[in-house]
């Protein structure tokens, strides 16, 4: 299953930074498991660093943690999300849900490739009425011991294509930071950059195209690059 109104044959979607900004709960969650656990939270401008990579690695690389500390941050974490709705807090990025739309409107198979959980990221796109709109919803794994990089979610992605019946043979993969292109590479999977997210200066080097706007990206997904065309 492909479409010839994308260059793409399917659309893979990085979540945080990308599709959505989650970061109005999650640094607060950060700051309140580090605080709990008589650590120091880092400062607001240190916090937006945290999201894109898996929370466990987050917590042992930025928290200072050791893996069993991590694994306990990990698991507070994730209750304090459960507590608050998984989709509390949670904006999508302005046009993004019409792209989205548009693009399965045109035949376009899309999927995410999250190191979000994914019981989170379909509660987001449940809540925002996207979810219907993916040939696959692919995320983390909840185990607290697992530490899904953005390769072994994004290699978990194109398998469940497959599976569906989607032609995996020209895939993009639609992220904002250096780990979507890092993943991505080890599956030969091209990037777009959105520099709209959380990535910092010199994160994009290896995406094939970096995008500040929905509209130049929505140019790159979609042949006519015109909402409701299809």
């Amino acid at each position: 299953m492909s479409s010839t109104e994308s260059p793409w044959s399917c659309i893979l979607w990085d979540v945080d930074g990308t599709v959505a900004d989650a970061s109005a709960g999650i640094l607060p969650r950060i700051t309140a498991v580090l605080t709990d656990l008589g650590r120091t939270p880092p400062g607001a401008d240190e916090l937006s660093a945290w999201i894109g990579p898996p929370m466990l690695e987050s917590f042992q690389v930025r928290g200072m943690l050791s893996p069993e500390e991590a694994r306990d941050a990990v698991a507070r974490y994730r209750a304090l999300a459960a507590r608050d709705g998984y989709a509390s807090s949670v904006a999508l990025y302005p046009g993004v849900a019409d792209l989205i739309r548009d693009l399965h409107d045109a035949g376009v198979p899309q999927a995410t490739a999250s190191t979000k959980p994914e019981n989170q990221v379909r509660a987001i796109l449940e809540h925002y009425d996207l979810a219907d709109r993916f040939a696959s919803i692919t995320g983390a794994s909840s185990d607290p011991d697992s530490l899904d990089t953005k390769s072994i979610v994004l290699g978990r992605a194109l398998e469940r294509l497959v599976a569906a019946g989607v032609d995996v043979s020209r895939p993009v993969l639609v992220g904002d930071r250096h780990h979507d292109v890092d993943g991505a590479a080890d599956h030969d999977v091209p990037v777009i950059f959105v520099r709209w997210g959380f990535g910092t200066p010199g994160e994009d080097e290896g995406a094939i195209a970096v995008v500040d706007d929905i509209d130049q990206l929505r140019a790159l997904l979609l042949l006519s690059g015109q909402p409701g065309s299809a």
